[in-house]
């Protein structure tokens, strides 16, 4: 079963994601703001895909407050971490934001919040996982 680990510091959300990929992904899910956590599921390789909220209130790593972009850049930038794909997931969805974003942090896709099309939402996770 496919791994997909939530990175969102609003329980809600972490939550409606969590209940939609298992019920209807039929994917296993973890979640966690704690970036130190992030990088060590990352790195063991016990996620198979990232979901990650660009907003992250907070989220702090060596002393510093980081977002979901910065933390993007930090697992894309670790050849442990690099082939894993990191969905970006925001509410900032103004002309522009998707490319900018992307372009930033590497991520490997993008979705808006709220998340409207439940199907389309797993749809778009399940393209991304990796095939065996």
């Amino acid at each position: 079963m496919k791994t997909v680990l939530i990175v969102e510091d609003d329980l809600i959300n972490a939550r409606v994601f969590s209940k939609i990929l298992t019920k209807r992904g039929g994917l296993d899910v973890k979640h966690t703001e704690n970036v130190d956590e992030v990088i060590t599921i990352a790195q063991a390789g016990d996620a198979d895909l990232i979901l990650m909220d660009v907003s992250l209130s907070r989220s702090v790593y060596q002393g510093k407050s980081v977002d979901g972009i910065k933390i993007t850049q930090m697992l894309k930038a670790d050849p442990k971490t690099a082939h894993l794909p990191v969905i970006l997931v925001t509410a900032h969805a103004m002309e522009g934001d998707r490319e900018n974003f992307l372009k930033q942090s590497g991520a490997d896709g993008y979705i808006s919040k709220p998340v409207v099309d439940h199907q389309l939402f797993v749809d778009q996770i399940l393209a991304l996982l990796p095939k065996e």
